[in-house]
């Protein structure tokens, strides 16, 4: 019997029988049980290959992932720290059309937030006009008192961007959250395409895919442009290999070009960075950083870590070098500053928000606290400084000691936490489980990567990093709290070759 939505009868008898969620938005099925057309393709392929070979052809991505040292850390996780990234080989497909829509979004957005950071780093118009309470800034824990008056070259404070999205019941584009300080997943972006690339060219080829290899280059001459220098020596910074993420940091690098280093192999002299070499001290006007803003200098910030470099605050402050992301984006990274962009959108660009977000309830507002403790069974609580999953609470899906020790920390520190109605996020066919595998609806969100080279001149990568929580039932879709990740095929429209 082909991929389609039957009965729960029939799904028994096969498992390649398809059943998408009531409820939710599915990326492949309408409410009808029509296939929508762009994936008639796509599961015309899946009802061909069956199961056995979408098995055979998960195992070839898998073996290629492993030999490739696709890896990612989990911190709380005792039985290893070094894992694999799951990867499902049926891959998300989105139409022209919608990216076209979905990338004006996101670039408003984008220009809004760096302009938002300019204003919060220099005249703070917005907070005396009251738009932004005062507090939400002094209060934050991203907020960059060090850099408060620095320029930074063309306005760019966010040179990176992943904005987490999902899509709600009807299907429209949501923003989850943003991610500015320093966003992660784009090799995995990257490598998932590659890996398709291998078990899947004949498939990738004919549904006219939107290429996303040319993104090393795209973020490489983003960083060259910020700098005066025409030919500006750029490194990439990592904290080292016990970072979730240092796979990606010396991957990126080797994909750019430039010298992968840690704070050891740097040093600031005469208020100038310099790279560590075996010729000697080599000048270093760029820094794509992917250590937080607290280590980045031990002086400046935290002096029990010497991940950063020693005097490299006041080197940024002199103009002397350049560091993308800029210090202090955390402070609109923050989940209850997510709150106000609208109103900043809005504020700045005189516009309305092409992207709807989610509604945030506030500990810190006392209107909101009452509601927040009184529902937590009906909210996603989460820490306004939190990233990766961690922290995160669902309340229909948490325990009533989970539930107790929540809301205890936020009556202790409310201002410490935001709430939100739980999600429902949309499902895509995903291959599940071993020896009786079957194609089962996964819930997903969705990561796309922008690229600032100037506060009006916003790059999108043509697809994204698609989330998907690999539980059943599960909506939380992060690597670090058991997700997996799917190709992300944007269709070029009819003018494009």
């Amino acid at each position: 019997m082909p991929l389609s939505q039957t009965s729960a009868a029939h799904r028994s008898a096969n498992p390649m029988d398809y059943r998408a969620l009531s409820g939710f938005y599915d990326g492949v099925f309408a409410p009808n049980g029509e296939v929508r057309p762009e994936c008639r393709s796509l599961v015309s392929f899946i009802n061909k290959t069956g199961i056995e070979g979408l098995q055979s052809l998960q195992r070839d991505a898998d073996l290629s992932l492993l030999n490739q040292g696709i890896t990612f850390t989990v911190y709380a996780d005792d039985r290893g720290t070094e894992k694999i990234f799951p990867f499902d080989v049926i891959p998300r497909v989105i139409t022209a059309e919608r990216w076209e829509k979905l990338t004006l979004g996101l670039r408003q957005r984008l220009q809004a937030i760096n302009l938002l950071l300019q204003d919060i780093y220099s005249e703070q118009r917005i907070i005396k006009e009251k738009i932004i309470p005062a507090e939400l800034i002094a209060q934050s824990a991203h907020f960059c008192r060090a850099t408060m008056g620095v320029e930074v070259p063309k306005g760019v404070y966010v040179h990176v961007a992943g904005v987490d999205l999902i899509e709600n019941e009807s299907g429209a584009f949501v923003v989850l959250e943003d991610n500015l300080r320093v966003p992660s997943g784009v090799s995995y972006l990257l490598e998932n395409r590659i890996v398709m690339s291998r078990v899947l060219p004949d498939l990738l080829k004919r549904h006219r895919v939107r290429r996303v290899d040319h993104y090393p280059q795209i973020l490489l001459d983003a960083l060259r442009s910020m700098s005066s220098n025409s030919n500006p020596v750029i490194v990439v910074l990592t904290p080292g290999i016990y970072n979730s993420a240092y796979f990606e940091h010396s991957y990126l690098a080797a994909q750019m070009g430039v010298q992968l280093v840690e704070g050891r192999d740097l040093l600031v002299d005469g208020n100038h960075l310099f790279m560590k070499t075996t010729s000697g001290l080599k000048p270093v006007d760029v820094v794509y950083r992917r250590v937080d803003d607290e280590f980045i200098d031990p002086i400046a910030f935290r002096s029990d870590s010497m991940l950063g470099v020693p005097g490299l605050a006041n080197a940024y402050r002199k103009g002397n070098v350049i560091l993308a992301n800029a210090p202090g984006t955390g402070v609109v990274d923050d989940k209850a500053m997510y709150a106000f962009i609208p109103d900043a959108i809005r504020f700045y660009l005189n516009e309305e928000p092409l992207l709807k977000q989610v509604p945030t309830y506030m500990g810190r507002r006392s209107e909101d606290l009452p509601y927040i403790l009184s529902h937590l069974e009906e909210l996603v609580i989460k820490p306004t400084d939190g990233s990766g999953g961690y922290g995160l609470l669902v309340g229909s899906m948490a325990s009533q000691k989970e539930l107790s020790d929540t809301k205890r920390a936020i009556e202790q520190a409310p201002e410490k936490f935001v709430a939100q109605p739980i999600q429902r996020l949309s499902t895509l066919p995903t291959l599940v489980g071993t020896k009786s595998a079957d194609v089962a609806p996964r819930h997903v969100d969705l990561r796309p990567f922008c690229i600032s080279r100037g506060v009006d001149d916003i790059e999108v990568l043509p697809g994204g990093l698609t989330r998907v929580a690999l539980r059943k039932g599960n909506l939380v879709v992060n690597s670090s709290q058991g997700g997996g990740s799917k190709d992300t095929w944007v269709l070029q429209d009819q003018g494009q070759s």
